[in-house]
């Protein structure tokens, strides 16, 4: 008996969890590999990175996830080469065969070159880059509180983060609300509400990509939340004590030994894998360019979906990593090999926009539908329900949804826990 036509799927983010799931009445078997066991709901990290979520609440295990469909594997696995001759992925340790393949391995952090910042000023794509954060914001404080000398006081209370896109501007309202409002009564020889949170953004405002008028009422509650922010300056040095940036010809060194990196994304090294494969183009962050059906040119077995795709077909600019975009192509991709088997054709893929929100803080956000823009309180409200539905399991919307209803209340934010390594080496 012939075996199903296999499909495997490298990642099990937005992309390739929803490309599996659409899969679900075909006539396939179905293979997801990852490196990691669980999805991770990527647009709340900032939550657990600021103390208000724990990682539980915002990833799920996938053969959780998976486990009432019957043509899908999940495997524990990472991948290190691809060979498109032979249709085979090379694992670190074996290979899996396959008849199709989705690519869907996302992106991780870009420092422009300077890749020993890495290990000051951390970014946000995995678990532990949010637990380590939140172990850099609350050690600050504590350092603070122990601290004698005035100059060491205000670096401890100054955070710097790098990057105005949403992330950084979800980061640093977070950041805000800690020292305002979380931690008001925490501390004795402290005031955590004299922190200076510090936003630094290349451009020439903070949210780039959204209306001007939305960036202008993002920057003003911002500056509620006590958040300095500074367009058109560039990071050019980070220490262990300090970041130097310049604006126009002025410099400025920022004493501070907390900072938090929001500032770019550089595609996944299978990209690069994939591309010498292929012999498929990259851009200047790696990601892969792909044809109007989210394949690669020349190997239409072979898919890239999510933030690892260039995708610039009809828009003529990249299709943007957010979270939207990885789920439609993944449901687009998982219906054309449908098609396809019952030899079918299908047109290119369209994204559909629905539109972008970003939060600021507590009853604060913005939100762009393309129709219409509008912020404040109804903004946040339909920030909380969009993410809310979009969260996998009903046991995680239910757990998030109890405690943004427990931080809203009472301004507590319950994960404040310091985890990994003893931290007392790190207070002097």
């Amino acid at each position: 008996m012939e075996k199903p036509h296999h499909v495997v799927i490298i990642g099990g983010g937005f992309g390739g969890l929803y490309a599996a799931k659409s899969l679900k009445r075909a006539p396939v078997r179905v293979t997801v590999l990852d490196r990691r066991n669980f999805h991770l709901f990527q647009p709340l990290l900032y939550q657990v990175a600021t103390g208000t979520l724990s990682p539980a609440n915002i990833a799920a295990p996938l053969r959780a996830i998976l486990k009432r469909q019957e043509n899908v594997r999940v495997l524990l696995g990472e991948a290190i080469d691809i060979d498109v001759s032979n249709r085979r992925v090379v694992l670190s340790d074996g290979e899996l065969s396959y008849d199709t393949l989705i690519v869907a391995a996302g992106v991780r952090h870009h420092y422009f070159g300077r890749d020993e910042w890495e290990r000051l000023a951390p970014g946000l794509k995995t678990i532990e880059d949010a637990t380590e954060m939140r172990r850099r914001i609350l050690l600050a404080f504590e350092a603070a509180e122990r601290e004698g000398d005035p100059g060491e006081l205000r670096a401890w209370l100054t955070f710097v983060v790098v990057g105005g896109g949403p992330t950084g501007v979800e980061l640093a309202g977070a950041v805000g609300e800690i020292a305002r409002h979380t931690l008001k009564h925490d501390f004795r020889a402290i005031n955590p509400a004299d922190a200076r949170i510090v936003l630094v953004e290349g451009m020439d405002r903070v949210l780039p990509p959204y209306p001007p008028t939305l960036s202008a009422r993002a920057e003003a509650g911002l500056n509620r939340l006590g958040v300095t922010v500074q367009t058109g300056a560039m990071v050019t040095d980070i220490d262990a004590d300090a970041v130097t940036i310049r604006c126009g010809e002025r410099r400025e060194r920022i004493p501070t030994r907390t900072v938090l990196w929001a500032a770019g994304v550089q595609a996944s090294t299978l990209g690069g894998v994939l591309a010498s494969a292929t012999g498929a183009a990259v851009d200047r962050v790696g990601r892969v360019v792909v044809e109007p059906d989210l394949s690669v040119a020349a190997h239409p077995e072979v898919f890239v979906i999510g933030d690892l795709a260039h995708f610039s077909h009809h828009t003529g600019t990249p299709l943007p990593g957010v979270a939207p975009v990885a789920m439609q192509q993944g449901r687009y991709v998982a219906t054309l090999i449908m098609r396809r088997l019952r030899g079918e054709t299908m047109p290119p893929f369209r994204y559909r926009d629905y539109g972008s929100m970003a939060t600021i803080g507590r009853a604060e956000a913005v939100a762009d539908l393309g129709w219409v823009q509008f912020s404040g309180f109804f903004a946040w409200l339909a920030w909380l329900f969009i993410h809310l539905i979009h969260l996998v399991q009903f046991q995680n919307r239910l757990l998030v949804l109890i405690q943004w209803a427990w931080n809203y209340f009472t301004w507590n934010r319950y994960a404040r826990l310091i985890t990994g390594k003893n931290p007392l080496p790190l207070l002097r």
